[in-house]
């Protein structure tokens, strides 16, 4: 699947078939995660990878019980590392530059998902720590979002975008 079509194809999905995923497409994605540009380069970011079902419960009990992402095989969590990117850009790396770098690195693996037939739903609402207490994330890391990944057990009706002519503002 080219770019384009896993563009194109790339929606929410909230229900997932048990089939597990295997490695090989998983490592697939978290290469894609790690070829995003960072500020930099310094990839202030962290992915946590878990199979765990108890640990996706808690996920889904800390996203304020959005139990889709116990169904997900996999789930991504991302993760935000400020002291790496305050090392060179001091506070702005640390509120901005991390966030943006953690951003990018999943959109470019919700699309190799995609692009290799499974299905994702970016979560963003969650309580922070829980989903911290969950992952047992170290001191100074901030959850970002988490990324169920799976083989989809639904197919949703697109959702319409803005046009352009709404969306692009030319200036000069």
């Amino acid at each position: 699947m080219d770019l384009f079509e896993a563009i194109r194809k790339r929606q929410s999905v909230r229900a997932y078939q048990s089939t597990e995923i295997p490695e090989e497409k998983l490592v697939a994605i978290l290469s894609a995660a790690n070829q995003a540009p960072s500020a930099g380069n310094l990839q202030a970011y962290e992915i946590y990878v878990t199979r765990d079902q108890a640990t996706k419960r808690a996920l889904a009990k800390a996203a304020w019980n959005q139990d889709f992402l116990a169904q997900a095989p996999v789930v991504l969590i991302m993760c935000t590392h400020p002291a790496r990117s305050a090392t060179r850009y001091g506070k702005r790396g640390q509120r901005f530059f991390c966030l943006q770098d953690a951003a990018i690195a999943l959109a470019y693996a919700q699309l190799a998902a995609t692009a290799l037939g499974l299905a994702t739903c970016w979560v963003g609402a969650f309580d922070d720590k829980g989903v911290a207490r969950a992952v047992g994330l170290p001191r100074g890391q901030h959850p970002v979002a988490i990324l169920p990944i799976g083989y989809p057990a639904e197919s949703p009706h697109r959702r319409p975008r803005r046009v352009l002519e709404d969306l692009v503002h030319h200036i000069p």
